[in-house]
């Protein structure tokens, strides 16, 4: 018998309307452009937020796509709520359900699926260059660009990718940015960020990132310089997290793209 994918499972009656499950963790980590993405398009979404004491779903089989949201916890966690994302992620690869993962979100994509996280020597906090791979799969999930500037806000990260994955991005502080397997995307930067929700970090940022900023002045910036970063590469982010989004909605199952549009 064949590999069985979410194409060839029924959708009965009953089924919800949502197309798309969003994990959210923490309250402060919002879907926040994702969210602002998907209400454009068109697509309906369900959202679950583990600390406002909403349980995940026992399974993601009734769904076309996942999103895994960061937060500040460590995917090393003992927390139910992260198993049982970890255990919704190795759901939606077993059958083909495309998975994209943001900091955290990519953390736990890792896990799940054989790979390694842990505490890096260099913690990211502001608006950095990464490298962009060259491979098919980097472009198709990145662009053409060699490098992009993107949000960090992490001191973990996946050390060690899953069988098979491969890496598409990279960073001085952080070897493995973002890495492609399957239909699914694991990003250790937040191309979900808005301006507010800078904002609302900055203004409950925790006793962490004083110190940070202290040690890492390379690679944390500090709110001023972050703010005018954020003026200045807010626009571009959004064009790769547009960008970013197509390429994973266009895995989805059943989903047809226009002609013009994102390889499938």
């Amino acid at each position: 018998m064949g590999r069985m994918t979410a194409a060839d499972l029924p959708f009965p009656d009953d089924a919800p309307a949502a197309e798309v499950l969003v994990l959210q963790h923490t309250r402060e980590d919002t879907p926040a452009y994702l969210g602002e993405w998907l209400d454009r398009q068109g697509v309906r979404w369900d959202l679950r937020c583990a600390e406002a004491g909403e349980p995940y779903p026992a399974s993601v089989a009734r769904y076309r796509a996942l999103a895994v949201l960061g937060g500040e916890w460590s995917a090393n966690d003992e927390r139910p709520s992260l198993r049982q994302a970890e255990a919704l992620i190795r759901e939606a690869d077993a059958l083909g359900i495309p998975v994209i993962g943001h900091c955290l979100g990519g953390q736990l994509m890792a896990r799940a699926l054989g790979g390694r996280v842990q505490t890096l020597p260099q913690p990211e906090i502001g608006w950095l260059p990464v490298q962009v791979g060259r491979s098919e799969a980097a472009r198709r999930w990145l662009g053409d660009g060699p490098t992009a500037t993107v949000y960090q806000w992490h001191s973990d990260s996946f050390v060690q990718l899953p069988p098979q994955a491969e890496l598409i991005a990279a960073s001085p502080a952080c070897p493995h940015q973002a890495f492609a397997i399957g239909p699914h995307l694991a990003m250790q930067f937040h191309i979900e960020i808005t301006p507010a929700k800078i904002d609302a970090w900055l203004g409950h940022p925790g006793t962490v990132y004083p110190q940070a900023m202290a040690r890492h002045p390379d690679s944390v910036q500090d709110p001023d310089t972050m703010r005018a970063a954020t003026r200045q590469h807010q626009t571009g982010s959004e064009a790769l997290a547009d960008h970013i989004y197509s390429a994973w909605r266009a895995r989805w199952p059943g989903h047809r793209a226009p002609s013009q549009g994102l390889p499938p």
